[in-house]
C-alpha cells in the first residue's frame, strides 16, 4: 500500500502561480494529478513516469503546468503558472503501478490522495 499526501493548494489570483507536492510512502511506476470541479468530473491533468522522467499532460494545461519529481524525497510536483478560473477544482495525486497505463483514466491508478483545493479568484 502507498500512501500519498498532498500539500500546496490555496487560493490565488488569475494570472498567478502555485506549486502543488505529492510526497509517497513508495514507489510506484508512475504518478500524476487530476484534479475534479464541482459538478463536474474528475479529469486527469498530468502524469511522470518514475523512471526516465517521462511525462504527459492534457491540451488545457499544455504550456502553463509543469509536472516533475524528487526521487530523493519520493516526492513529485506540480508547477502551475498563468492560472485561470477553469482551473480552480480539488487537485489529486494519483499513482499507478502497471506497466502500459492508460495515462488519462483514472481507473487505471491504483493510490490516490486526500486532494487538495485550488481556487483562482478573478
Amino acid at each position: 500500500q502507498v500512501q500519498l499526501v498532498e500539500s500546496g493548494g490555496g487560493l490565488v489570483q488569475a494570472g498567478g502561480s502555485l506549486r502543488l507536492a505529492c510526497a509517497a510512502s513508495g514507489r510506484t511506476t508512475y504518478m500524476g494529478w487530476f484534479r475534479q470541479a464541482p459538478g463536474k468530473e474528475r479529469e486527469f491533468v498530468a502524469t511522470i513516469m518514475w523512471s526516465g522522467s517521462i511525462t504527459y499532460y492534457a491540451d488545457s494545461v499544455k504550456g502553463r503546468f509543469a509536472i516533475s519529481k524528487d526521487n530523493a524525497k519520493n516526492t513529485v510536483y506540480l508547477q502551475m503558472n498563468s492560472l485561470n478560473l477553469e482551473d480552480t477544482a480539488v487537485y489529486y495525486c494519483a499513482a499507478a503501478k502497471k506497466i502500459g497505463l492508460r495515462i488519462a483514466t483514472s481507473a487505471d491508478y491504483d493510490y490516490w490522495g486526500q486532494g487538495t483545493q485550488v481556487t483562482v479568484s478573478s
